[in-house]
């Protein structure tokens, strides 16, 4: 588009944005594990484990139950991409910003759900996971994930080794800004499933607070 310039200066990439971002993660896998049947909305590794065992066991009921969130994890990927490339030079807000609240209104409406419809429930929190994953890769201009932690950890490791290896503060600060991740997601992970417990279906709608302070947060310019 003519004319149109791609916003400047956002803090996506900042580990103040993502704290929350990262934090809404956690909760996330830790609520659908705990309340909607144990389904993994996030490590979708576990979720293509549990689906091949029961293919391989003739569990048919039980292979659709994780293929769902499977399939979500893959249009909520096409759609964050699709977004990117139709609204990356939206002038007025960023387009990140329009998929965290995306991710609000999809997580406010997964607390409606109620049990019977818990299929769809994993669906839709899978569907964000995605889109998160696919839009916040990034965080201090190291690749990261939001959701999980297998990566972040091999990440985190081989930064440390390095550092002994070497002795530069760089790459410390590149092996804390991981590990930092992992300890936030876990923190997420904990509250979730306490409130989970607590607070039931809608326990969900935590995310959302969490989620919008990291999109206010993207209006301030990085320095």
């Amino acid at each position: 588009m003519k004319g149109v310039k791609p916003v400047r200066g956002q803090m996506s990439d900042s580990f103040r944005a993502a704290f929350f971002i990262i934090l809404s993660g956690g909760f996330q896998d830790a609520y659908t594990y705990t309340c909607r049947g144990k389904v993994f909305a996030n490590a979708q590794t576990g979720n293509i484990v549990l689906l091949s065992t029961a293919l391989f066991q003739r569990e048919w009921q039980t292979m659709l139950k994780y293929l769902i969130p499977v399939l979500a994890f893959l249009i909520g990927t096409a759609v964050a991409e699709w977004i990117h490339i139709r609204l990356k030079c939206y002038e007025k807000i960023h387009w990140r910003q329009i998929i965290l609240l995306c991710e609000v209104v999809l997580l406010l409406a997964v607390g409606f759900l109620p049990p019977v419809f818990e299929p769809f429930a994993n669906a839709l929190v899978s569907f964000v996971c995605a889109m998160q994953v696919q839009t916040f890769h990034k965080v201090r201009g190291h690749a990261y994930a939001s959701t999980m932690c297998i990566g972040n950890l091999r990440a985190g490791t081989e930064a440390l080794c390095a550092y002994f290896r070497v002795r530069d503060k760089e790459i410390l600060q590149k092996a804390l800004t991981y590990f930092s991740v992992i300890l936030v997601f876990g923190v997420g992970a904990g509250f979730g499933s306490i409130l989970t417990l607590t607070l039931g279906c809608r326990a969900i709608w935590i995310c959302c607070p969490l989620l919008f302070v990291s999109f206010g947060m993207m209006f301030v310019p990085e320095k």
